[in-house]
């Protein structure tokens, strides 16, 4: 019986005992992906532990149940070919992974076959022939334009950071808290950046007369991203009177952060989703959504508003039209579904 994902040994204890000459592939593919593809280290992750289980699979390494001794036999990377690389995909289906997590393991073994030719470790490219498992890919619920305009407005009283400031902030400290969540969710529906993106932004990244912020997204590509007088309006309030209050002395990362937390560090995704949650929270019939759902809402909402598929990838920062085109989906279901409730011969 195959072991389930949950049963298999630690991603470190199976890169421990690679050959030596395949743990030396893997670490300059890890440093190719950070370095040279300037990936998020999510993604370095993901996709280090997914070549690591690979040339496991091709050394024969049990990968549900902790290794004896050191490393195997030293060996490279022959043999690898893409009847391996369909076999190690059957173990990982047969393991239990599901199409979304296969096609994103097929995507790293690509990555990785190509770095590896390129770089002399593999006579030819056998990703090429790897086909990717069809994800039948769905969006979460939005938001309409009156509730994203209520989530905004209920972010105007807010005053808690991840539960009431548990943390004890109080006074003119709670009151810069209320401040940086009312442009956090400002920020985020205005211009549908990524929590990271968001929480990546320093202060010379923002143009608040030209109303544009810089933002960095995946890869590192760089775009800029308009945003309307109601965010600015929650950006200068921020910045003159909130962020002052919970700016710490001295130089360094925090000093050029945008967005602050309560002890002043850089803000961190996890609180931006839980004043997302907050701020949508007390909105009537809203479906319950983070960071994530108010970008899915701003692109539909920007959509239904004649904005061309174009436009709206170069803003969201797509790769490719194909993801953006995923929310004509959205806007032509909600179309139908309001037909549907008002047409007399619907």
């Amino acid at each position: 019986m195959r072991a389930s994902s949950s049963d298999r040994v630690s991603t470190r204890a199976l890169r421990a005992a690679l050959p030596g000459t395949c743990a030396r592939v893997v670490d300059g593919f890890e440093r190719h992906l950070r370095g040279e593809r300037g990936l998020s280290e999510h993604t370095v992750r993901a996709y280090t532990g997914d070549v690591i289980s690979l040339i496991a699979h091709l050394h024969g390494v049990d990968q549900s149940a902790p290794p004896e001794g050191g490393p195997a036999e030293d060996a490279d990377l022959a043999g690898l070919d893409i009847t391996e690389l369909r076999g190690w995909l059957a173990w990982q289906h047969a393991a239990g992974a599901g199409r979304t997590t296969l096609a994103r393991r097929a995507a790293a073994a690509r990555t990785f076959t190509a770095w590896a030719y390129r770089s002399g470790y593999l006579p030819s490219d056998p990703g090429l022939r790897l086909a990717s498992p069809q994800v039948h890919r769905t969006l979460p619920g939005v938001l309409s334009p009156a509730q994203a305009s209520a989530a905004m407005r209920a972010g105007d009283s807010r005053g808690t950071d991840g539960g009431g400031h548990g943390d004890g902030v109080t006074g003119e400290g709670a009151d810069a808290l209320t401040l940086r969540d009312r442009a956090v969710v400002e920020l985020l529906y205005a211009t549908g950046v990524r929590v990271s993106e968001l929480c990546a932004i320093d202060l010379g990244d923002v143009n608040v007369t030209d109303q544009l912020v810089r933002v960095f997204g995946k890869g590192r590509k760089e775009r800029m991203v308009p945003f309307g007088r109601p965010a600015a309006r929650a950006l200068r309030e921020w910045l003159s009177r909130g962020r002052p209050a919970l700016a710490p002395a001295g130089e360094g990362d925090r000093q050029q952060a945008l967005f602050l937390g309560a002890r002043g560090g850089r803000l961190n995704p996890r609180t931006a989703r839980r004043v997302v949650h907050e701020a949508v929270a007390p909105v009537e019939g809203a479906v319950d959504m983070g960071p994530h759902g108010l970008r899915h809402s701003a692109a539909t909402h920007l959509l239904e508003g004649g904005a061309d598929l174009r436009s709206v990838q170069e803003l969201l920062g797509h790769a490719t039209l194909a993801t953006t085109q995923l929310y004509t989906h959205v806007t032509v279901e909600r179309l139908k579904a309001i037909h549907d409730r008002t047409h007399p011969r619907a």
